[in-house]
């Protein structure tokens, strides 16, 4: 039968209707698709920052890294907007790691937080151990004042306390089992405490005939202060000697285990938590430690002040390395020895910088934190050479270093170029005046200050009694140029160079001129020829008096 006109067109309008609604059934496929894939990237670059997981070790033997990760992402809790005030509330203690996807080092820290979130459940540790994306999950990071990346926090029932342990697996591992109650491991056998050597490469180990009396309680009280390093206690003889050969004095004593080449410390001070303390933290160091982003805080804040460092490539420190170690065991306590990898421009760059120099070969430098200062091994990199060093500085002999532009060839222009080396020679042993303009090339106040320096230079030239003179005091230092801010003008009198006059700032270049010549203390030749061919210039130096230093 045929289809009427009419009929066909309803029948049409049918088929779009049909055709729109399949549409948007596709269209809102397409966009749960697109958002179930996001999820999916999202956890794939979870994945990706663990991929790098070695192969660890349980109490039930050896795990692939493919299953640590596995069970990392199952074992470390994803914090949202909308689950994190429950998680919180509902675990006694929850370590939160907050960071961001595009942060380069929350990318360093997710491996450890797994490795430690694998070891802490392994150990039944009651700590849940979460993570956080603040960058998509604002409302959290702003309620716990989470601005910047990595932070990680501790909670006890929901209430936030500040993290004070290490970046590292292990650090975090032994952070969190004494904040929870557990400041001591116990071993039992020589085959416990051989695992634990795989595991651990510093500890401190106490040898107690009984584990009670004062010795016993100051050892745990000390474990509880000290954040850093996991404290071991046994009781029996051949426990402690397979640990350490040293450990073995009854009814108690007490060493610091070590990863080669330096095995052990016997303490030999009296049983107290602040001898113990000291102990630790004066020898829980390698020989020599390598500076890494990481342990860099506590490396700068290590109470050994006494620091000395070696920047060198990896090519180049293996054939100094033991020069340094056999340093290091003779000034142990006394200074702390550094290795910094020269290529590493985020450790490297820095330090080098407050030296002026750049490690186009091995470089040995050291800093006394107590007074702020630094000094540099300008010698060859020999066992004798570094062994005075040392000792010279132990003792407090050398000689601060002050870094220097090379000396320059020859003075271009009116304005003289001082450095460094040559402060001495050209402002405070010479027998003239001095006006010395102090700036740093990045400054940008300072271009307007060089160009009235530059003026008041020309005003003054063929003037022999004053230097009109400028340093850059980023690139250049001198134990009697304090610089408080720059740009900054400083008038050094002929007669009296200890404390040089600083300019105001001046409004005009006539004002300055007017400020040289009211501190010249030497009559300067020349004067009259200078002040006759100002007066033929009023009107010039009048139009420049506007601008500003």
């Amino acid at each position: 039968m045929e289809i009427s006109y009419r009929k066909r067109i309803i029948y049409n309008i049918l088929n779009i209707r049909s055709l729109i609604f399949i549409s948007l059934v596709l269209l809102l496929l397409v966009n749960r698709t697109a958002a179930t894939q996001q999820e999916i990237d999202d956890e794939d670059d979870d994945l990706e920052d663990l991929e790098e997981l070695e192969e660890i070790e349980n109490n039930d033997g050896k795990i692939s890294g493919a299953e640590a990760v596995s069970r990392a992402q199952r074992i470390v809790a994803d914090l949202t907007n909308e689950n994190a005030e429950r998680i919180l509330s509902s675990h006694e203690y929850v370590l939160l790691l907050g960071y961001a996807s595009w942060c380069a080092r929350s990318s360093e820290l997710m491996p450890e937080f797994a490795f430690a979130a694998t070891a802490l459940n392994d150990m039944g540790s009651p700590v849940l151990l979460a993570k956080m994306d603040g960058d998509r999950h604002t409302k959290v990071a702003s309620k716990y004042n989470i601005k910047g990346y990595p932070t990680v926090l501790f909670f006890v029932n929901g209430t936030s306390h500040v993290y004070t342990g290490g970046l590292g697996r292990d650090e975090i591992v032994i952070w969190v089992r004494k904040k929870t109650g557990v400041p001591t491991m116990r071993l039992s056998s020589a085959s416990e405490a051989e695992q634990f050597l795989k595991r651990n490469q510093t500890s401190a180990v106490g040898l107690f005939e009984t584990f009670e009396g004062i010795a016993y309680e100051e050892f745990v009280k000390a474990a509880v202060e000290d954040n850093d390093v996991q404290f071991v206690e046994v009781n029996k003889v051949e426990v402690a000697t397979f640990l350490s050969p040293e450990i073995s004095r009854l009814p108690y004593s007490l060493g610091l285990i070590k990863s080669e080449p330096e095995k052990s410390v016997l303490f030999e001070g009296e049983f107290i938590k602040e001898m113990i303390l000291q102990f630790i933290e004066l020898n829980k160091y390698p020989l020599v430690t390598r500076l890494t982003e990481h342990n860099s805080p506590k490396v700068y804040s290590s109470p050994i002040k006494l620091q000395v460092f070696l920047f060198a490539g990896p090519h180049e420190y293996e054939s100094i390395l033991s020069v340094f170690q056999d340093a290091a065991k003779k000034f142990k306590a006394k200074i702390m020895f550094i290795l910094v990898d020269s290529t590493d421009e985020n450790l490297a760059k820095p330090m080098l910088t407050l030296f002026g120099l750049e490690a186009l070969k091995p470089i040995v430098a050291a800093f006394d934190n107590t007074i702020g200062s630094k000094y540099l091994l300008e010698s060859e990199i020999s066992a004798s050479n570094l062994e005075n060093f040392c000792s010279e500085l132990v003792a407090g002999n050398l000689l601060p270093y002050y870094k220097s532009e090379p000396i320059p060839i020859e003075s271009k222009g009116d304005v003289r170029v001082v450095v460094g080396k040559t402060f001495d020679d050209i402002v405070l042993n010479s027998s003239q005046d001095v006006l010395l303009e102090l700036y740093a090339p990045w400054c940008v106040n300072c271009k307007s200050v060089s160009k009235l320096t530059e003026k008041v230079a020309k005003h003054f030239k063929g003037i022999t009694s004053l230097v009109v003179a400028r340093i850059d005091v980023s690139a250049n230092e001198h134990p009697n140029l304090q610089v408080d801010n720059y740009p900054s003008l400083l008038f050094y009198r002929a007669n009296d160079k200890k404390i040089p006059i600083k300019a105001s700032k001046m409004s005009t270049l006539k004002d300055l001129i007017q400020f040289v010549k009211d501190n010249t203390e030497v009559p300067p030749t020349g004067v009259k020829k200078v002040e006759e061919s100002q007066a033929n210039a009023n009107v010039k130096v009048d139009s420049e008096s506007k601008e500003e230093l």
